[in-house]
């Protein structure tokens, strides 16, 4: 496995795990990277920097945990109901706003086939006990 460090056009950093170089540029000559910010699917390498040890060997934050920090404060989390509030969302019958949640895999394609964008997330809820 490797990871690579992406960038859109639109300047959305984000990091994805590929089974070799080989896949990724399958992946990226196929047209099969998009930006999970955007959409966006004029997708590159990113510079990446290595992570190293700062002052009192504290490593630095993972983009994943920063990823997670900001979802779980920018967007309202829904639970199993992400499906239908994403659906009333689209459709104007809830208020507009980020969300976030668990759907089964079969309502998130039917929400993507229908026009709604949703992306999944490189992590699961975890609660507040956590």
């Amino acid at each position: 496995m490797i990871r690579y460090a992406l960038r859109c056009t639109s300047d959305h950093d984000f990091d994805s795990w590929f089974a070799s170089a080989e896949a990724y540029e399958r992946l990226a000559t196929a047209g099969g990277l998009s930006c999970p910010v955007c959409g966006s699917g004029d997708v590159a390498k990113a510079v990446m920097a290595p992570q190293v040890s700062g002052g009192g060997g504290r490593i630095a934050e993972h983009p994943l945990a920063r990823l997670r920090r900001k979802i779980e404060a920018e967007a309202d989390y829904v639970g199993d109901r992400f499906a239908t509030e994403a659906r009333a969302i689209h459709d104007g019958d809830a208020p507009g706003r980020p969300i976030w949640g668990e759907a089964r895999p079969e309502d998130a394609r039917a929400l993507a086939e229908d026009g709604i964008a949703v992306a999944p997330l490189p992590f699961a809820h975890r609660s507040k006990a956590n």
